[in-house]
């Protein structure tokens, strides 16, 4: 019997779905990431654990095997989550995208390292109207190569597993057909404001719970130039928070302990926004839209709104609008983003808040992550051993890697474009959209 099942991510990104895993007990031997900026940060995060810097179409299961050192061990489950602008709800979608393929590369290593289990995310948008075939053909693929998906399939969303976020995502339970099935986890909290359930569940932590006690990033000078600083004094904290900070042993759930500075306030760095902009924010009602910037403003008493990566750096270099603070004049910071996904206070992103933005909006919030992990736990019918070691974080500077220098420290090719924000018609629309806003602002402040 295994003290702790191994586990390889693919698409990893910075790791949502590795770390939930881990806190569920298994051991993510490796990890595979095309974008070298994102690889960097799940070094960093997970330095235990192999990082595999290229895309799935130029990895075998048999490479992976070699790299992460496991041999001929058998492999106790696969997950990931392929890119999914193609199947996307927002903008264009077609059933012929190119980006298809990676799904079939996602089979591929599936039939290659044959591992017990899989687990397969992707969007909603995947099981709407002519993108339901898409889906069909997906299932009769990992059919051919012997493996079977739980039916019917589901559609879970984060706010109903301990997350002040509500956050829509498909998730494809799949086992090789000599393993006991899996199934998907029950609700552990509804939401705050939706509550259609009663006093059967706890409620979801609310945005004010997850933020309240976090020290307000505009305080601090250092953070107009960097995104770390020494805090002295944080706030009360809630239940929700305490879990977030690893208060307790339990808090680590049966993951890797890490060594890490509780006193520093991490991927904080500030947004220069104008007085017209901080104006609006201010005259927005909690849980509205401003009208202007289409920046949606948390409510204290509820929880966020889908928070999405925005566009890669083939199509523009575009961040997503973070949600308005629900009591400052400001967008959220990037660790306040992370607080609304479920990472823990020790985790970090990338000091760039483009970069760190995208590595949280791609990602599994990990108390989802670790919900689905717990069922494959029990059909597996193991009880994995809390580690005893405690990790050392990587070197910082792994998180302020460029792309260039990312690849180089990989010694890799760059694989990817380059962040550009000057893209052809991604570029008119975006200054169509900054004139549009400049005007407004011109005729706010001077009538």
């Amino acid at each position: 019997m295994k003290e702790r099942p191994i586990a390889v991510d693919l698409f990893c990104g910075a790791g949502g779905l590795s770390l939930g895993f881990e806190q569920a007990g298994f051991d993510v031997i490796a990890a595979v990431e095309i974008d070298p900026i994102h690889a960097a940060v799940h070094k960093y995060n997970f330095p235990h654990c192999t990082v595999v810097p290229k895309s799935v179409t130029d990895v075998s299961g048999n490479q992976l095997r070699e790299l992460s050192g496991i041999g001929g061990e058998e492999v106790d489950i696969v997950f990931g989550g392929p890119p999914c602008q193609g199947f996307s709800l927002i903008g264009q979608r077609a059933i012929d995208d190119p980006r298809n393929s990676l799904v079939k590369d996602f089979v591929r290593i599936i039939a290659e390292l044959s591992p017990r289990y899989f687990l397969f995310e992707n969007v909603k948008g995947l099981t709407v109207g002519k993108h339901k075939q898409v889906l069909n053909e997906i299932v009769a693929e990992f059919g051919k190569v012997g493996y079977e998906v739980r039916t019917p399939w589901r559609v879970l969303n984060a706010v109903n597993y301990c997350v002040p976020q509500e956050r829509e995502r498909l998730f494809l339970l799949g086992r090789r057909k000599d393993q006991p099935p899996p199934c998907y986890p029950q609700p552990t909290t509804i939401s705050p404001v939706k509550n259609k359930i009663g006093d059967l569940l706890p409620v979801a932590p609310t945005c004010e719970e997850a933020l309240a006690d976090l020290p307000d990033a505009e305080s601090f000078e250092e953070l107009k130039y960097d995104d770390c600083v020494e805090v002295e004094a944080w706030g009360e904290l809630s239940e929700y928070a305490k879990r977030i900070r690893c208060e307790t042993e339990e808090d680590w759930h049966l993951g890797y302990k890490r060594d890490w500075n509780k006193g520093e306030l991490t991927s904080s760095g500030r947004t220069n926004h104008t007085e017209i902009s901080r104006g609006r924010f201010a005259e927005t009602e909690p849980g509205k839209v401003e009208p202007i910037s289409r920046f949606f403003k948390l409510a204290p008493w509820g929880v966020s709104n889908t928070l999405r990566a925005g566009t890669d750096s083939a199509r523009g270099a575009f961040t997503s609008p973070r949600p308005i603070h629900y009591k400052k004049r400001r967008c959220i910071t990037v660790r306040e983003m992370a607080r609304l996904h479920g990472f823990p206070d020790w985790f970090r992103f990338h000091k760039t808040k483009w970069h760190g933005a995208r590595q949280i909006g791609n990602a599994v919030p990990p108390p989802l992550a670790r919900a689905l992990a717990q069922e494959f736990v029990r059909a597996m019918n193991i009880n994995p051993r809390q580690p005893e070691a405690i990790l050392e974080l990587g070197d910082t500077r792994l998180l302020a890697l460029d792309m260039s220098s990312a690849a180089d420290f990989f010694g890799v090719e760059v694989a990817i474009a380059k962040r550009n924000r000057k893209s052809g018609a991604k570029k008119r629309k975006q200054e169509e959209v900054e004139a549009a806003l400049a005007k407004q602002e011109a005729i706010l402040e001077h009538g």
